[in-house]
């Protein structure tokens, strides 16, 4: 029986601002779906932390976390996109360090895997800079302690509709790290072109919007699974964004419920042929509270080792479009 760990964090309702689409209701809706399908009674749930600053200085700079602390004691914006509130700075600090107890639980063999459902999300944070609703890069930091505490190769899969840019940003010259990173393009923050690779291992599929699942599923069999067996990783983490889905409002990449789980249960089967099971994924983006409890429930069953449940309420947008001359070029540029 595969024991999957589950870290979330009730405080998070207190991060808000009204009318912001990076709200508490988001992980409201995970946790009910999570509870009313029975899911959450069968993970081994670990509770948050708060990251230190000595780990979350592995990837941000000291200047970094003076803004975040002096715009938080101010209610204030760090840029149009990403508020603070006094209580932000304790949240996104447990964000990062639920993480970190996932990774933790998972190295030491006292878990399979796991799903972090937290907020604020991270992978827009940069070393030097936040933004994009993001304060700490929750995955840059866990993948700098895994790093640090003995890991020698590990990979990051970004399936959040907006590129990672401040998690490239952290690892794009590091040759231990894959990152790979599906996103619509053009689209927000307007980095992960086709061509930028850092060291080689930063793979970016910008996508066409309204692609749909045929290339979403394409860009992961035939791009991101032949990355990882290159690779070899130890650990594999998952920057979870559910705002492909064409659900989303903020978005227009018309991936399905059925297109994720089918993405999910392809990292999970690398995850067991390549690193014994070890595969985290934390939430990031989705802002559809239908798609984000519908795509959490299925990615925690697969999770599980089980077959998802088919969304109850599917999408017909059709099978989209392979765009097979991208994803050839793609796998060109990677050297695959």
């Amino acid at each position: 029986m595969t024991r999957t760990a589950f870290v979330t964090d009730p405080t998070h309702v207190a991060h808000l601002s009204d009318g912001h689409p990076e709200r508490p209701e988001r992980l409201k809706a995970i946790i009910a779906q999570l509870e009313a399908r029975g899911l959450r009674e069968r993970m081994v749930e670990l509770a948050p932390r708060e990251a230190t600053d000595a780990e979350l200085l592995r990837v941000h700079t000291r200047s970094l976390l003076d803004a975040v602390a002096s715009a938080a004691a101010r209610s204030a914006w760090l840029d149009p996109d990403t508020y603070t509130r006094p209580e932000s700075i304790g949240i996104a600090r447990r964000a990062a360090g639920g993480l970190l107890v996932a990774l933790e639980a998972v190295m030491r063999g006292e878990a399979d895997n796991a799903f972090v459902a937290m907020r604020p999300p991270g992978h827009h944070a940069t070393p030097t800079r936040p933004m994009g609703f993001c304060l700490y890069n929750n995955v840059a930091i866990a993948a700098a302690a895994a790093l640090e505490t003995g890991v020698s190769r590990l990979a990051i899969l970004d399936w959040d509709v907006h590129h990672g840019n401040g998690t490239q940003d952290t690892f794009e010259r590091d040759s231990r790290v894959l990152y790979v990173s599906t996103h619509a393009a053009p689209f927000y923050p307007g980095t992960g072109e086709l061509h930028d690779t850092g060291v080689g291992t930063t793979i970016n599929i910008p996508l066409p919007h309204e692609s749909g699942d045929a290339a979403f599923v394409a860009a992961y069999e035939q791009v991101a699974l032949p990355a990882l067996e290159r690779h070899q990783p130890e650990l594999i983490l998952v920057s979870s964004g559910f705002d492909s889905h064409a659900r989303d409002f903020l978005a227009t990449l018309n991936v399905t419920t059925d297109g994720y789980n089918r993405v999910a249960q392809l990292a999970v089967d690398a995850a067991q042929r390549l690193c014994g099971g070890r595969i985290i994924a934390s939430l990031e983006g989705g802002y559809d509270e239908h798609a984000l409890a519908w795509c959490s429930s299925g990615l925690v069953e697969v999770l599980l080792g089980e077959t998802p449940t088919p969304d109850p309420e599917p999408v017909d947008v059709g099978p989209g479009d392979a765009h097979e001359r991208l994803i050839a070029e793609v796998r060109a540029i990677a050297g695959l």
